[in-house]
């Protein structure tokens, strides 16, 4: 298993997989980690060019993503898991739902779609970081990722991932802009059908309120809450994410 993956939690608990959102590791998490683990054996990796996860010399694709996840839970021997990806990593956990079903129980899509963004917008971002380095996006992210309201109440928090962000292997993130440039499951989401929770940040200028209200709508046994935050929803207002997330995911199923 090349991916970079670390276990947390209690080994007789039930799994869960999170994913790391575009241009992050799994550090995002820090702030779920004590709340999971009272429930979970958490799975934490870092996606395709993010971390020491390589690229494939055949580039990623969303199909990439999705089928390194499954690798991971038969190289783990789960049979079956729970899961919560945010942006990026919400994309990847509506694959798994479309083309895995029998993998998961329950699956948490955070500040996601089924279509993000346009497919040149994400061509010109590989161009450029491949170019010019990380530091374009970098100095730009924190505007799209956190309210002001945070951003002047929790600079460190703030620094870190940006920090992190400017870190990420230039071919790496943009590889992952090239998967995100061809990802387009609108046409999927009606066969999604494994219980799923999307979860939308009310200031979020990436991925909508209406984004993920049109996931609830046309996905069976799918719901959707608002928090208030911008993009990473789950480091701007953890408490309340950890409580939605652990609510739903501990809800006993009627499938």
């Amino acid at each position: 298993m090349d991916l970079e993956y670390r276990l947390d939690g209690p080994e007789e608990a039930p799994l869960l997989v999170l994913s790391n959102s575009l241009g992050t590791t799994w550090q995002m998490w820090q702030g779920q980690m004590a709340d999971f683990t009272r429930h979970f054996r958490v799975l934490r990796y870092n996606t395709r060019g993010h971390g020491r996860s390589p690229v494939p010399d055949a580039g990623i694709t969303l199909d990439t993503l999705g089928q390194d996840v499954i690798a991971l839970l038969d190289h783990l021997d789960v049979e079956r898991a729970c899961f919560c990806g945010i942006s990026l990593g919400g994309m990847t956990g509506m694959w798994l739902n479309r083309y895995a079903p029998s993998r998961f129980s329950r699956l948490v899509v955070a500040n996601t779609a089924a279509r993000i963004g346009e497919a040149k917008g994400w061509q010109q971002r590989a161009g450029t970081v491949r170019q010019q380095g990380m530091a374009p996006v970098a100095s730009t992210a924190a505007e799209r990722w956190f309210t002001p309201a945070y951003r002047q109440s929790n600079p460190g928090m703030v620094k870190l991932l940006i920090d992190g962000l400017a870190g990420t292997p230039a071919e790496g993130y943009a590889a992952c802009c090239e998967a995100l440039a061809t990802a387009d499951l609108r046409e999927e989401v009606a066969a999604m059908l494994r219980p799923m929770l999307a979860i939308a940040g009310e200031d979020d200028p990436v991925t909508t309120v209406q984004d993920a209200r049109w996931l609830a709508a046309q996905a069976k046994q799918t719901e959707s809450v608002t928090l208030p935050a911008s993009h990473l929803s789950n480091v701007a207002c953890p408490e309340a994410f950890n409580q939605q997330v652990l609510t739903f995911l501990t809800r006993r199923s009627t499938t």
